[in-house]
């Protein structure tokens, strides 16, 4: 019984120590570039890092309205401080984020409102990134003004496939 209990002891101590490093980290820089209209550079570190935007997925470039998306995203944050809150990795190593602008707002939401993304509903749980599609699809802003707007997924699979 001792031995067992001091195996758990140990395995406590171990996940302890491990457990800070597991944690998201928030930090705050400059936006260095927009790669299109869910990504971006921020400065951590000395270094442009990749950031995608947690939970949205606007038009590729190529596609419609990519252009456009891009070139809202970059009014709103380029050369501007941003606060990065860090919900993950995705399958590229990129930091999946929240990206607070200066005057509070999420950049996230705003490219929604403004009509020029997707909610990610299958990678997100956040219901109001539901609500603010919902809201510039019924106001037809952005690329929701198109009859029939082509989501990103389908878009990639659809150019792939003609390659």
């Amino acid at each position: 019984m001792p031995r067992i209990l001091a195996s758990r002891m140990t395995t406590l101590c171990v996940v302890l120590l491990i457990a800070p490093t597991l944690t998201f980290a928030n930090f705050t820089g400059k936006v260095v570039g927009v790669i299109d209209g869910d990504s971006i550079r921020v400065m951590h570190e000395g270094t442009a890092t990749e950031i995608r935007l947690q939970g949205i997925d606007c038009p590729e470039k190529g596609q419609p309205y990519g252009k456009q998306a891009k070139q809202f995203t970059s009014a709103l944050v380029f050369g501007q401080e941003v606060t990065v809150i860090e919900k993950g990795r995705d399958r590229y190593g990129r930091i999946l984020a929240d990206v607070m602008r200066p005057d509070g707002r999420t950049l996230n939401h705003e490219i929604l409102k403004a009509g020029f993304a997707w909610w990610l509903r299958k990678y997100s749980r956040d219901v109001s990134l539901g609500d603010f599609e919902d809201e510039a699809r019924l106001a037809k802003r952005g690329l929701w003004a198109d009859s029939d707007p082509v989501p990103p997924w389908e878009w990639r699979k659809r150019t792939v496939g003609m390659r």
